[in-house]
């Protein structure tokens, strides 16, 4: 049986908890480790169990915690090669463990498939995480959802996907107008609109564990996200009712969700 915890979600940090029988990782880790430690220690558990840290990609809300994690508990970090180049955090040789995006690896008794996504990143990753006949999906920082990743993301028995941002709220706001075109581009954020789309192709295919996550916390919130995903669903003419949807909390951890 899996284990799935979303601890932080959104653009001030993010970080999602993954158990299996004999393996504990995180993925990502884009809060400070006092941060990581008291949402741990509030499930009962510490960082000095985690396996392994798996990186996306090297954005400061997914690596802000990584130096002191690494300095004060030694936790080996998974991430590609461009993304461990482009880190602006301090992971000693000796805890970089590379692999590479679209190849298999194992982590303990997990499988891990990083698969590509597009954001605007040296070599970003969405993962397929394997175990027990089951698969855990964390796909969020994606700019579009092309058929590729709409494979990728088919026969989840849980997916965490972005819905980031509503497109008028989006419009409105007091961004500058380059932080607007580069969150609206093909490389930058996905839209609830556009979570909903994927979503209701999703639920075709038989996905209905599904949770919404790294919510902008300016041109967003969760009621929004989880109305705008259920309507776009009810106009694509699918059922909703197979649907288990819930929204990634900002600054705790949610409830943990067996799989």
């Amino acid at each position: 049986m899996f284990k799935y915890c979303n601890l932080y979600s959104g653009s001030s940090g993010n970080c999602s908890y993954v158990e299996t029988d004999n393996t504990k990782l995180l993925i990502d880790c884009g809060v400070s480790s006092k941060k990581l430690e008291g949402a741990l220690n509030s499930m009962g558990l510490t960082l000095k169990e985690i396996d392994g840290i798996l990186i996306s990609h090297e954005h400061n809300d997914h690596v802000k915690g990584l130096s002191a994690v690494c300095k004060n508990y030694h936790i080996p970090i998974y991430a590609n090669n461009p993304t461990f180049t482009n880190i602006n955090q301090n992971v000693p040789d000796e805890l970089r463990k590379k692999f590479n995006t679209n190849e298999y690896f194992e982590i303990g008794d997990v499988k891990v498939y990083p698969f590509s996504i597009p954001h605007d990143a040296a070599d970003p990753c969405a993962f397929n995480l394997l175990y027990d006949n089951k698969k855990i999906t964390i796909a969020t920082d994606i700019g579009h959802i092309d058929n590729k990743i709409l494979h990728n993301l088919d026969e989840s028995d849980f997916l965490l996907l972005e819905s980031n941002y509503e497109i008028t709220m989006l419009q409105c706001s007091k961004y500058p107008y380059p932080l607007k075109r580069r969150i609206l581009g093909p490389n930058g954020h996905l839209s609830n609109d556009d979570a909903g789309l994927a979503v209701s192709e999703l639920l075709k295919q038989g996905v209905q564990n599904i949770m919404l996550g790294h919510l902008s916390e300016n041109n967003n919130f969760p009621e929004l996200a989880y109305q705008t995903v259920i309507d776009k669903i009810i106009s694509q003419n699918v059922d909703v009712d197979r649907l288990r949807l819930q929204v990634a909390d900002r600054y705790a951890p949610n409830k943990i969700i067996e799989i």
